[in-house]
């Protein structure tokens, strides 16, 4: 028997993990993914800020689920009566692949808004590409600013515009002061010169996802470090020259970073299968309905959430990593190993890393900020990383006691990351 799992993130990571723990060596389980290894994305800020080596949120595939076949490529399409899935493989090939049973887990991608410009001059924050291209463009605009002669380019190029402040735009936002005053700090010419951070939401307060008091102690720390936080505001139009807000001001600017959420995976309209939001409709067994060969969760999937009737689940890695956990039991259990369970979220909480000494974290539903929060949200990401937490550990002491590493290094330009991109994973070629 033959199952096949359509992504390589939180949720087709841990349905292979699970599988193999119930299923053992009876089961062939194959990860379609772009990529050979699992992207630990709440650490993505932090190698965007120099922080992290891209290597330390890269997880191996192949080392870390023994067992588990790896096929590298992109799903392009399900014939859910022959069985099998269409994938085109990293040179270009088209090839098929059988499955007896198949877990749709394909994660999410940027989401588009119509806002003239955006598409052309913004970029995501999903894959490892991203996060070197931005770490690259911020020390380049920092070095260009150097060596700027006219004032106002130079303004333009010391300025940084996040739209979107949820967890990933608030915490880019967040971790960019510290990086650009130490790359500024390289450059005599900078002195006194101004590095402005902007952070703009259509929301009413940073965080809206986490409680009133979480969301003011993110608030609060980023206006200690400057950055200018702008709710109900958000982008008109944006240009090579800069953006203009929906408050009527213009930021001249080189940099927007979009962070203002995601949206399922392209595959998913292109299945056939009913839909919810854009997500596939499952049951609370994570089946798609009237195909009972076929699971689906994580981003890809509207599980319903029980606690909540007539409700979703959000689109969270820790939604995402419990799903998979079920679903791979779920799987297991209709090829005869174990018993079924239904999806059922108990919020233990969450964290933010907020950088320098910050964040804001409720674990268990207890409220914490300041250095408690940050001990706490470290320790948690080193035990939800299923590989390289010593590694992780090793560049947070480094990066304390030495600081961090300021180059530019050139791999990933501006073209290679398009925002608009349905593989976030891979570089545009």
């Amino acid at each position: 028997m033959r199952v096949v799992i359509v992504g390589g993130g939180f949720a087709g990571y841990h349905t292979a993990k699970s599988l193999r723990k119930e299923a053992g060596d009876d089961v062939e389980i194959v990860i379609l993914n772009p990529t050979d290894y699992f992207l630990y994305l709440p650490l993505l800020p932090e190698v965007a800020a120099g922080i992290l080596d891209p290597r330390r949120v890269a997880v191996s595939i192949p080392e870390t689920l023994p067992g588990v076949r790896l096929v590298l490529g992109v799903a392009t399409g399900v014939d859910f009566d022959s069985r099998h899935v269409a994938y085109t493989d990293p040179e270009d090939n088209e090839h098929r692949i059988g499955y007896d049973r198949l877990v749709l887990a394909a994660g999410s991608v940027n989401k588009l808004l119509p806002i003239p410009g955006v598409p052309e001059y913004a970029h995501g924050f999903r894959g490892v590409p991203e996060a070197l291209y931005l770490r690259d463009h911020i020390t380049r605009q920092i070095e260009l600013a150097a060596a700027a002669e006219d004032p106002a380019e130079r303004d333009a190029r010391c300025t940084f515009v996040v739209v979107g402040a949820g967890y990933t735009g608030t915490e880019v936002a967040a971790q960019g002061p510290a990086f650009t005053e130490a790359l500024a700090a390289r450059h005599p010419e900078l002195a006194g010169q101004k590095i402005r951070w902007l952070l703009l939401d259509v929301a009413e307060r940073v965080l809206p996802e986490l409680g009133k008091r979480l969301g003011r102690t993110a608030d609060e720390v980023l206006r200690a470090r400057g950055v200018e936080v702008l709710m109900k505001t958000s982008v008109d139009q944006a240009g090579d020259k800069g953006v203009t807000l929906t408050n009527g001001d213009s930021v001249p600017t080189h940099t927007l970073v979009w962070c203002v959420g995601v949206r399922p995976d392209p595959l998913v309209a292109e299945l056939g299968l009913e839909t919810a939001k854009g997500r596939l409709v499952v049951t609370e067994r994570l089946n798609v309905p009237g195909h009972d060969d076929v699971f689906a969760c994580g981003d890809a999937a509207a599980v319903p959430d029980l606690t909540r009737p007539g409700q979703y689940t959000a689109m969270t890695a820790q939604h995402a990593q419990r799903q998979g956990k079920l679903a791979g039991r779920n799987v297991a259990a209709s090829l005869g190993y174990g018993r079924p369970g239904t999806y059922r979220h108990h919020d233990l909480g969450f964290v933010v890393d907020l950088g320098a000494g910050a964040a804001a974290a409720n674990p268990l539903h207890i409220p914490l900020s300041g250095r408690p929060a940050k001990a706490v949200t470290r320790g948690y990401h080193l035990m939800a990383m299923p590989g390289n937490r010593l590694r992780t550990a090793t560049d947070w002491a480094l990066e304390a006691l030495t600081g961090r590493q300021t180059v530019q290094l050139g791999l990933v330009r501006s073209g290679a990351v398009p925002l608009d991109t349905d593989t976030p994973e891979l570089p545009r070629r």
